[in-house]
């Protein structure tokens, strides 16, 4: 397996094997804010095939109840049929190592609480939960209506330097 920052032309190919919901793509999305500087967008790569991506966001989460400064790992996916072969785990320790590299003391990773598989796997990696909100994101669905959502989260951190 290889981790790689996304480049424009593995876009098509993410929204293919990692689909988000309705119309909008959420790998265009993270991919943009990559190339304004907000985030490094990383792709996993498993015999020339997208299996996995983790956003590190430089900027932090956007959420009003996380009021500490460090970057966030956010948007974590691995395809189903990919699980449990430490794909997710190598992300996250990328995410990790492209902090230290700045200089980073601590990242910052949500879990949503509907989701105890990942809560289990960062607690497993050392991440401890700090604060409870709610992560609020849209799209445009495939009836070409907006959709917000609000996910109920924990966000989680662990110190990775200094």
């Amino acid at each position: 397996m290889d981790i790689a920052v996304c480049r424009a032309a593995d876009v098509p190919l993410l929204d293919r094997a990692l689909p988000g919901p309705g119309r909008t793509s959420f790998h265009a999305r993270r991919f943009a804010r990559q190339r304004a500087g907000e985030c490094t967008y990383l792709v996993a790569w498993l015999g020339g095939r997208p299996v996995g991506s983790a956003e590190m966001r430089w900027i932090g989460c956007a959420a009003p109840e996380v009021a500490l400064d460090c970057p966030e790992i956010g948007g974590v996916a691995v395809r189903s049929e990919e699980r449990s072969r430490g794909i997710g785990t190598a992300l996250i320790r990328a995410c990790e190592e492209l902090a230290r590299e700045r200089g980073l003391e601590v990242v910052g990773i949500g879990v949503a609480e509907d989701n105890p598989r990942a809560a289990a796997l960062y607690a497993r990696l050392g991440y401890r939960p700090l604060v409870r909100y709610a992560d609020r994101y849209g799209y445009v669905g495939a009836d070409g209506r907006d959709h917000e959502c609000v996910d109920m989260c924990t966000f989680l951190t662990r110190r990775v330097g200094g």
